[in-house]
């Protein structure tokens, strides 16, 4: 029982963490726009934590020199650079790198809309800082950038990872819980396409304020289930993960429509995406599944008393992000 308190206590320091560690998590975003031959206006965002921000820097090519003084401002946990540069002759076929980016934790997310309605996206790390900028994208490497891009926020998306948790620890058949996770893929995809195709739209901060919502109401189904009594949601956990994840579509979204989608492979980018974020969730369950094996078989506890535990862990993040971003309504 000490091991399991002191996991758990483990647990909440990681979680309760998780609202800072994601500004070093979260990429940074390059947005490089061709304004008019050789014109480019820039848009450079790092995460920041108060007023400090990760020690990223662009550096354009030679060929490129500053029109006038950067704009800088501090937004919603991200430090902005806004400027324009002179580039003559443009950017294709030259070379952009992050300094700094070797060093760090995080990714940076590239996008580059030339005049001619050619876009180029990439995602670069500390292993592949720089991007040769190329006139045209090959559909493959649209294909394996938006996937990578699913992946990645999915594994760094903790709210929504808690929900598949709390899905997997309210439903006991491994069938049923094939059932519901296509279900929630199904909803999360259509509202996904919807918003961003620009058919549907929902303003962002109470989505999220919502989603926390969703998971401390299977917070909350889980702790008052009982032996014998089966509640709506154990019975049709497939409808409670539909109607839950059209409105985590909706946060899946609103990532997708910061990063843009390209002008000339838009269903193959948005189709791409989505099937990331699958295969993301599908590495989640299945490290837990792995995970649940391997304690067991290693430690002969009780499980009844960790899913109680970390139900109500669960409901107390949810509950936690549920007011923070109430309270970000008026920041």
């Amino acid at each position: 029982m000490i091991r399991l308190l002191t996991a758990l206590v483990c647990l909440w320091h990681m979680l309760s963490a998780a609202p800072s560690a994601a500004h070093e998590l979260r990429p940074a975003y390059l947005d490089i726009r061709e304004t008019a031959t050789g014109d480019f206006a820039i848009v450079w965002k790092t995460p920041a934590l108060g007023e400090m921000r990760l020690g990223l820097y662009v550096r354009l090519p030679e060929t490129c020199s500053p029109k006038g003084e950067a704009i800088n401002s501090l937004e919603a946990g991200g430090y902005f650079e806004r400027w324009t540069a002179r580039c003559p002759g443009g950017l294709k076929g030259r070379t952009l790198t992050i300094d700094g980016l070797r060093t760090s934790l995080t990714d940076v997310l590239v996008r580059l809309a030339n005049a001619d309605g050619s876009t180029q996206v990439a995602r670069l790390t500390p292993e592949t800082p720089s991007l040769a900028v190329t006139a045209s994208q090959t559909t493959f490497e649209v294909a394996k950038t938006y996937f990578m891009l699913g992946v990645e926020h999915i594994l760094i998306g903790f709210d929504h990872l808690m929900f598949v948790l709390a899905l997997m620890l309210l439903i006991r058949d491994r069938w049923m819980l094939l059932t519901t996770i296509t279900a929630f893929t199904l909803a999360h995809s259509i509202t996904l396409a919807g918003a961003a195709l620009g058919y549907l739209s929902l303003p962002q901060k109470p989505v999220e304020a919502a989603i926390a919502l969703s998971i401390a109401f299977v917070a909350s189904e889980l702790a008052r289930s009982r032996p014998g009594q089966r509640r709506t949601s154990e019975s049709y956990p497939w409808l409670v993960a539909f109607a839950f994840g059209l409105l985590h579509g909706f946060g899946f979204a609103g990532a997708l429509k910061e990063i843009g989608l390209p002008q000339t492979d838009v269903p193959l980018a948005l189709l791409t995406f989505n099937l990331g974020v699958e295969a993301g969730q599908l590495l989640f369950v299945a490290a837990v599944l792995l995970a649940i094996k391997a304690v067991t078989a290693m430690v002969r506890i009780p499980l009844q008393p960790v899913r109680h535990a970390t139900t109500y862990l669960i409901g107390t993040m949810s509950m936690f992000w549920l007011v923070t971003r109430i309270e970000s309504f008026w920041s």
